[in-house]
């Protein structure tokens, strides 16, 4: 999609006339009004059918407050679209162009200020080499270093592929392709052993490749594959060779190695019939991981999904962990992953927008406060 830069004032973006129900497609989700960004026009020329509106900032609920309201502390907190810790004011993310020169991108009225990207990479070329943690824990994220499926380094994304619209500004996310990647090896303060957390994603049903494994989450500080239990991480695809929903995907599960789980029922991992397909151009995807002594010593764990622009998240499974070796307890070791897996296994593809990483266990209630958000965040309009 075209970049033009506007020409009205700062927090001034021109919006054509509505004229019955005009929409267009950006990407692959639908504009309202027709518009996926900034035009520029001379709003004083009557003629071009134009009104100028005020931008408004970011006033919804910041993800991590609402979970750390209730005591669920952020540990890792990653968008190249918007600030989602109340008070943050770093920078979001890092680009760099193909002579090494690199610029920090950070934001404006809570959201990515992408128009220092475009005057900075000019006409592309730029990668998104540091994805910034804004918990505070310094979890940045950059290129995943080898491991034992991929023994070479994970490249970072394009940082211009993925233009999206939010809260009516035009920012970028990240595209990923099979052999893009990234990590904290050894991650600042979160979850391990059989400690609980609560993650989540935005991402969408679009550009998901069926390779392992398009996660964001918790995995392996060896980034080897060290057995069953030792990752927990939010993923959304169609299940590669593990497990599935029903009615053909893609579904959100949690990789928690040697296994991506949609549910757990009659004894195995597949059809989980409560698990049902998430085909929203942005989804909210929510992986619960609780303790081994709940469900009589089976553990639990739980997943929520639904339209990240509108409506609740539905429970997609709430049970028992796998009754399989290594998952009861679950032997977490706490390193941060960004679309590879655990073992720097990275055959997967698909669109990263935001996500987070909590210690503790979040409530559906909170759940459905965290869902609220994120809708009032305003993606795709």
């Amino acid at each position: 999609m075209k970049k033009i830069r506007p020409i009205v004032p700062v927090l001034l973006v021109s919006i054509p006339v509505v004229v019955g129900s005009l929409a267009v497609a950006c990407g692959e989700y639908t504009c309202p009004g027709g518009v996926c960004g900034p035009i520029a026009v001379d709003t004083g020329n009557a003629s071009v059918g134009t009104s100028a509106v005020e931008l408004q900032p970011n006033t919804a609920p910041m993800p991590c407050d609402v979970l750390g309201d209730v005591g669920i502390p952020c540990v890792s907190a990653h968008s190249t679209v918007r600030v989602v810790v109340s008070g943050y004011t770093g920078p979001l993310y890092q680009v760099e162009l193909p002579n090494g020169t690199t610029q920090d991108i950070g934001s404006v009225d809570g959201y990515a200020d992408a128009a220092a990207q475009d005057a900075f990479c000019g006409g592309g070329g730029c990668l998104m080499t540091i994805i910034y943690d804004q918990s505070g824990m310094a979890n940045d994220l950059t290129p995943a270093p080898p491991g034992s499926a991929k023994p070479t380094w994970g490249e970072p994304v394009n940082a211009d592929e993925l233009p999206v619209l939010i809260n009516g500004r035009s920012v970028y996310g990240m595209l990923f392709k099979p052999g893009l990647g990234y990590r904290k090896l050894v991650g600042n303060g979160t979850a391990v052993g059989d400690e609980p957390q609560t993650m989540y994603m935005v991402t969408s049903q679009h550009d998901l490749v069926n390779g392992c494994c398009f996660d964001y989450g918790n995995a392996e500080t060896s980034a080897n594959n060290d057995g069953n239990g030792t990752m927990e991480a939010v993923y959304v695809g169609m299940g590669v060779i593990w497990g599935t929903g029903v009615g053909g995907g893609p579904w959100v599960m949690a990789d928690l190695e040697n296994g991506l789980y949609a549910g757990w029922e009659n004894g195995q991992d597949r059809d989980i019939s409560t698990n049902t397909p998430l085909t929203y151009d942005f989804i909210t995807a929510v992986v619960i991981g609780d303790t081994a002594d709940k469900n009589n010593g089976k553990g639990r764990f739980a997943l929520y999904g639904g339209d990240a622009t509108q409506g609740e998240l539905k429970t997609m499974y709430d049970g028992i962990r796998p009754e399989k070796p290594g998952y009861v307890p679950a032997q977490k070791q706490g390193s941060v992953i960004l679309g590879i897996g655990g073992d720097n296994s990275d055959g997967d593809g698909g669109r990263f927008y935001e996500g987070v990483m909590a210690n503790g266990v979040a409530s559906k209630e909170t759940v459905d406060a965290l869902q609220a958000a994120i809708v009032e965040a305003a993606y795709g309009r």
